[in-house]
């Protein structure tokens, strides 16, 4: 088991792979285990990183408040840790606002971004909802309780247990700080800030999330927004081979993004069945492939 000492916290991570590298960040209560299809297919191509948020899974609880500053201070040390100056950052539901986070206080650390079903703040009822209700479950200390419906619903069938067993070890109080956090976070107004290239990732039938990928394609300079079809939010237990091919070809070619320059094509009639894109290529602009 890997750890290292960040921030004054044991971090629990996973190395594997070669190449340029990509670090994963998972939502509360999830651990990086989530990202089980990711570590096993990216790393064929990239040095595929994920580690388990403090308080979360194998790593240290925290005396700290977890907030997203502490969380990408502990992913810079991290970095640093592993002799890592920069990576792309990918981060699922919630751990989408962190790349933003990391993107708006550390641009010389990062390639470029992955949100994956991410959000920049909260403004619908429904989702606030949930978030109030998971960090009420946190606090009340039932993880046991939140850990099998977010293992259920986050894992390929085959890693539902071991997704359970890691989720359920987290610190009730942190994991309600990271939800506490993520209900009140708003970084819409600094969106325009973010110069590096960022790929936003949804699922065509996560109609609750639509609004805040658009709110993200309207506002960030540099981005390339894709839909991936007969998925909801779970991409990437539930769309894992869609998802990897859009982050691969994004890997190769960030820069063509962060020039707004038009680039290839995935033609969601042809061979790249269950993808469909649009492409940010001036301000304001839109162009639906």
């Amino acid at each position: 088991m890997s750890t290292m000492t960040v921030n004054g916290v044991s971090l629990y991570y996973v190395v594997k792979g070669q190449g340029i590298p990509i670090i994963l960040i998972h939502p509360p209560v999830l651990t990086s285990i989530s990202f089980a299809a990711q570590l096993r297919e990216l790393s064929q191509e990239c040095q595929t990183i994920a580690f388990d948020i403090r308080g979360h899974g194998k790593s240290q609880e925290s005396a700290k408040p977890v907030t997203y500053p502490l969380i990408a201070s502990d992913m810079k040390e991290l970095m640093s840790g592993l002799g890592i100056e920069k990576a792309f950052l990918c981060g699922y539901s919630t751990g989408g606002s962190i790349v933003l986070e990391f993107l708006l206080r550390y641009p010389e650390r990062a390639y470029g971004g992955i949100i994956v079903s991410g959000i920049s703040e909260v403004h619908d009822l429904r989702l606030k909802t949930r978030m109030l209700l998971g960090m009420v479950v946190a606090k009340l200390g039932a993880m046991r309780t939140l850990a099998l419906s977010l293992a259920w619903s986050n894992s390929e069938r085959s890693m539902f247990w071991k997704t359970f067993q890691d989720a359920k070890k987290g610190n009730n109080q942190n994991a309600a700080e990271y939800y506490r956090y993520s209900l009140t976070y708003n970084c819409t107004d600094q969106l325009s800030e973010i110069k590096s290239p960022v790929l936003l990732v949804y699922g065509d039938k996560d109609k609750g999330f639509h609004s805040y990928g658009q709110l993200l394609h309207r506002l960030l300079p540099h981005n390339e927004f894709v839909y991936i079809r007969d998925v909801k939010h779970q991409i990437p237990s539930k769309a894992a081979t869609a998802f990897h091919e859009v982050v691969k070809k994004f890997i190769d070619s960030p820069c063509e993004v962060a020039h707004t320059i038009e680039r290839p094509a995935l033609d969601s009639t042809g061979g790249n069945e269950g993808i469909r894109h649009q492409t940010r290529n001036t301000p304001g602009e839109k162009q639906r492939i």
